[in-house]
């Protein structure tokens, strides 16, 4: 079985500052985040790895079989206080090498007839020009899953020409809830990079896709930009409904005096004289003002 040290907050130990880019710096000073912390786990053994590779028939890449020598999973989460509420906002998992499971392509519930991930297949669209070749559902690949994005999808590994799955064949993709298929990244360091980039924010991995992120995550995206994050697509046709906040504004205390506003006198109900201008001179359809001379 797995151990599972207490939590840390913060960076408070040398190799979990370097494992996290130094990103807790950033959070931590970042206005009304709180909470920031780091689950530490222990670095895989390489029989551990080696079981693992024996059993799914497929080669681990080496930056992923490095990262798991170094720890054997990973998971930061970060929350940010609003009035008196702590919200938990940012995650970011890695899953460890014994839950680094192969996406189920068996029959649901067992039936004989019942529909599998592989009914799923549609050949009809196919890679791009610029577009690598999406997964697919039945053994012409291998899926494993990386992290569940806290129901939102799930980030695989993908070995694109099954098994036996050879290191260089992996790539990392996307799998949306309607479980469609966006490409991420050629390697695992680069999946990475954008994981610790993007702060752990709420389905940051549909900035990826064509429909993107949604109006609720794009509000905290303007508020905790991420670091590599192309700011023009948060405005993109999106000005009618993205309040714009400040987040020094947002977490100000917001315990003010309120101070009534000065009432000028009451003018008589007959006066022609305006808020603040001479007499009116004007006439009118009714006959108000001065008379006229015959």
């Amino acid at each position: 079985m797995e151990e599972t040290p207490p939590p840390l907050l913060g960076s408070s130990k040398p190799h979990l500052e370097k494992l996290t880019l130094g990103i807790t710096r950033i959070l931590e000073s970042s206005p009304g985040v709180t909470e920031v912390t780091i689950v530490e786990k222990v670095p895989a053994e390489r029989h551990m790895i080696s079981s693992w590779e024996q059993k799914n028939n497929c080669l681990l890449p080496e930056d992923l079989k490095n990262f798991y020598l170094m720890t054997n999973g990973f998971h930061m989460t970060w929350s940010v206080k609003l009035d008196e509420h702590t919200i938990p906002l940012g995650s970011m998992a890695i899953n460890s090498i014994s839950k680094l499971t192969q996406l189920n392509q068996s029959s649901m519930y067992s039936l004989p007839n019942a529909p599998t991930l592989a009914d799923l297949e549609d050949d009809t669209h196919e890679a791009g020009e610029n577009q690598p070749e999406k997964p697919h559902f039945d053994s012409r690949s291998v899926i494993f899953e990386l992290d569940p994005c806290n129901g939102n999808g799930k980030v695989c590994l993908v070995y694109k020409r099954g098994k036996p799955a050879l290191a260089q064949d992996s790539e990392i993709w996307f799998l949306d809830r309607a479980l469609y298929w966006h490409f991420l990244t050629d390697t695992f360091t680069a999946y990475y990079r954008l994981l610790i980039t993007h702060l752990g924010l709420p389905q940051w991995q549909y900035a990826f896709t064509s429909y993107g992120i949604s109006p609720q995550a794009k509000q905290w995206f303007n508020m905790y930009k991420p670091i590599t994050y192309n700011t023009n697509l948060l405005t993109e046709e999106t000005d009618s409904f993205v309040n714009k906040l400040d987040p020094s504004k947002v977490f100000k205390s917001k315990n003010k005096t309120l101070i009534p506003k000065k009432k000028g006198p009451l003018q008589p109900t007959g006066s022609q004289k305006g808020p603040s201008g001479p007499p009116s001179t004007s006439k009118s359809s009714s006959g108000s003002g001065n008379p006229v001379r015959k």
